[in-house]
């Protein structure tokens, strides 16, 4: 799944897949892994496929040496995959950064399936013209669909696996992701953050989860550090007298403890590493993929 910064690649993954894979956000660059969903179907009997789909960060004119790494996450994807999903926003005008994506595209190799997505808010015409001009592109199909509403997905899903190589099944029926659960559980704990912060802070944000325990009584102990870039967006993370990590923090605990099935005590703390996006070292450290 490719296209630039926000245009639903997440939303339509976990659309596809059945389940919450990906964190999504109304913030551009939400996605900072390549993150795989895995779709197998029938439900039940023998499978007929399994499709391994791929969540990769929007790509878009790296200001950062993080931004410079996830292009290089989505670059790498590219030259690895039978198939390419290319997401367009059908509420926006195609414009250099989606010609761009599409030049990357052609040259990978690979069979490319375009989709528009939000064709539930975006008006016929809008849909009409992306439609038109994506069609110079010689793709090998042009799917309109909304990921949030599950229209057209079928199609989607006919389409991909029309073009994916017969293989054995590379993960267990019942897996929807490869996922570490510590990795999830921290994206899961910067996404209630990300559309409670204002401005560049949401992108100045990385959660590392230092430590998972059982205890004794039952209750998962998840100790989680919010790594910021300077002092004073750690006092916006922690919020006058503690509440906005308070309220967000008490919101990933509840989809934690539904995702895992079990009670769960987050300890949540803020660190600041000054610049840390800029610096490769400190990515290295913080986990981030080369």
């Amino acid at each position: 799944m490719v296209g630039r910064p926000n245009v639903g690649k997440s939303t339509l993954v976990n659309a596809l897949v059945g389940s919450k894979v990906s964190i999504t956000s109304s913030r551009p660059q939400t996605t900072r892994n390549a993150i795989r969903g895995v779709l197998t179907l029938p439900a039940s009997g023998e499978p007929e496929y399994q499709v391994v789909l791929i969540d990769t960060p929007g790509l878009h004119k790296p200001r950062t040496s993080l931004g410079e790494r996830l292009n290089r996450i989505v670059y790498g994807t590219l030259a690895e995959a039978d198939a390419i999903v290319f997401v367009l926003d059908g509420t926006q005008e195609i414009g250099p950064g989606d010609r761009r994506i599409a030049d990357r595209v052609a040259a990978a190799g690979s069979a490319v399936i375009v989709v528009v997505n939000k064709v539930d808010i975006a008006s016929r015409v809008q849909i009409v013209e992306q439609l038109a001009e994506a069609a110079d592109w010689d793709c090998a199909a042009y799917v309109p669909l909304s990921a949030l509403t599950a229209d057209g997905l079928d199609r989607l899903v006919a389409e991909v696996t029309r073009l994916l190589p017969e293989g054995p099944l590379y993960f267990p029926r019942d897996m929807t992701t490869d996922q570490p659960e510590q990795l999830l559980i921290g994206e899961i704990v910067r996404e209630k953050f990300l559309d409670r912060l204002r401005e560049e802070l949401p992108h100045s944000l990385a959660v590392i989860v230092r430590e998972m325990e059982e205890r004794e009584n039952g209750v998962l102990y998840v100790d989680a550090v919010l790594v910021v870039e300077r002092e004073s967006q750690k006092g916006i993370v922690i919020g006058k007298g503690g509440d906005l990590i308070a309220a967000a923090g008490s919101e990933a605990r509840r989809e934690i403890e539904a995702l895992l099935g079990t009670r769960v005590y987050l300890d949540l703390r803020a660190k600041v590493e000054k610049d840390w996006q800029r610096h490769p070292q400190l990515l290295d450290r913080l986990g981030f993929e080369e």
